[in-house]
């Protein structure tokens, strides 16, 4: 797939404080990304240095091979963006919004309003003022209008913030449908890492302004199968006796939850546990074994227990 966007050893520095130390990664046309990490890891000074809302320090982010230090313009008009709850004018209809923002920028025809409409589904509420919008129906609306200049990249800042489970499957929905009928490539940053992981292609984790890990979100290789870590459920007699084997023999810290054991541990490692509690005289009586969520995930790379 083709770059949309690149961010090439992108630092930031504010007085003497490094808050972004050398970001590098790559976003594909046509492709989810979510951006998480703890509070104060970078995510929205990086944010704001994509859309050009904060100048770099140093390196570069290119759009569609445009530069925003050298070319911005050009680059820049290949973004849209949403940061939380858009802002519309409520006495107006959505349609009304549109054309409003559709002037600012040359070349937006009504075939393209109504284009942008019809993808994001408020074909039927358009012509309602937007002050009787739900949360959701704004979101999709703030969405049409990012849209309109039909950009290469769109960035969503907490696109699902105060939705209620109808409204986020709703924009879950639009966002997979963008990408895919659009090429739209999209970034999310989110709290809601649920979410994060049923709306993505891939993940990026960043942490102290330093991207931590990259990963496909349904990786199904060998090795991502076999190394990554797996939820771990046993129901085994004696628990006790068990959880001290595991915490002596394989450093894991297992807690009983619902007469079970749960930890994480790697998959390809868990037949020759299983073969050791057996050897101690474990009764084993059922084993779970699972793929480990993007918060576990998270955690365990960030070491911490705050998603920001």
């Amino acid at each position: 797939m083709q770059a949309a966007m690149e961010l090439i050893d992108v630092k930031k520095t504010i007085g003497k404080k490094e808050i972004i130390k050398g970001l590098s990664f790559t976003i594909n046309q046509g492709e989810v990304f979510g951006f998480i990490g703890p509070n104060g890891a970078g995510k929205t000074t990086t944010i704001r240095m994509m859309v050009g809302l904060m100048k770099l320090t140093d390196g570069d982010i290119r759009i569609l091979g445009n530069s925003v230090k050298t070319d911005y313009k050009k680059a820049i008009a290949e973004v849209g963006a949403i940061v939380e709850n858009p802002e519309m004018y409520p006495f107006m209809s959505g349609w009304s919004n549109l054309k409003h923002y559709a002037r600012m920028i040359p070349g937006i025809t009504e075939q393209r309003i109504q284009e942008v409409v019809e993808l994001v589904g408020l074909g039927k509420a358009i012509k309602e003022k937007a002050g009787r919008y739900s949360l959701g129906m704004r979101q999709r609306l703030g969405i049409a209008q990012a849209l309109l200049h039909n950009p290469s990249v769109l960035i969503l800042d907490e696109p699902t913030n105060g939705l209620d489970p109808a409204g986020i499957r709703e924009i879950r929905h639009y966002v997979r449908r963008l990408a895919t009928e659009e090429n739209v490539a999209i970034i999310i940053s989110s709290h809601l890492l649920g979410e994060v992981e049923q709306m993505c292609d891939r993940i990026g984790i960043i942490k102290n302004g330093e991207m931590i890990a990259i990963q496909a979100v349904n990786d199904t290789s060998e090795e991502s199968e076999t190394q990554v870590l797996s939820q771990v459920k046993l129901e085994v007699s004696p628990a006790d006796q068990a959880i001290e084997i595991l915490k002596t023999s394989f450093e894991i810290d297992a807690v009983l939850d619902a007469n079970k054991l749960v930890f994480q541990y790697e998959k390809n490692n868990i037949p020759s546990l299983i073969e050791s509690l057996v050897k101690q005289n474990i009764a084993i009586y059922q084993v779970e074994v699972s793929k480990a969520s993007l918060e576990d995930k998270f955690f365990d790379l960030i070491g911490e227990n705050i998603i920001g």
